[in-house]
């Protein structure tokens, strides 16, 4: 009876119907998720690595410099009275300290490139004037 029931009902087993559901939530994690989670790290990263000196920018879209950090707290000051503020950890959206000096390391590879190019270029044409004259 039952399998007249499958049969009837087009057959197959639970597997292969249920096969488009676990791929679906398969790449949802993929798409989705995991890169959810990677920017989580990265975030928390970014607030465990501050240190004194460091210019930050907030949730709230105050900037700042770090004058001091505790645990989950950290004391910024301010706009030009040197107003001082105590923000946790996880309102601080940015470090535009260390966004700054990656910006500076990937300018000077891109400069270190550029001449090592028109280096090989220059050694180029002057092994082909040479060849010319020796011929």
């Amino acid at each position: 009876m039952q399998n007249y029931l499958l049969q009837a009902a087009g057959g197959g087993d639970i597997l292969s119907m249920m096969m488009p559901m676990i791929l679906i939530f398969g790449l949802m994690y993929f798409i989705m998720i995991r890169p959810q989670k990677k920017r989580e790290k990265e975030s928390q990263a970014m607030r465990n690595a501050l240190e004194i000196g460091d210019e930050i920018v907030t949730v709230g879209g105050i900037l700042g410099r770090v004058v001091s950090t505790k645990d989950e707290t950290v004391l910024i000051e301010s706009g030009s009275a040197n107003t001082k503020l105590r923000v946790t950890r996880s309102a601080i959206q940015a470090n535009l300290t260390a966004q700054e000096s990656a910006r500076e390391r990937a300018a000077a590879q891109a400069q270190a490139a550029q001449a090592a190019k028109e280096e090989k270029a220059r050694a180029k044409a002057e092994s082909k004037g040479k060849k010319k004259s020796d011929e």
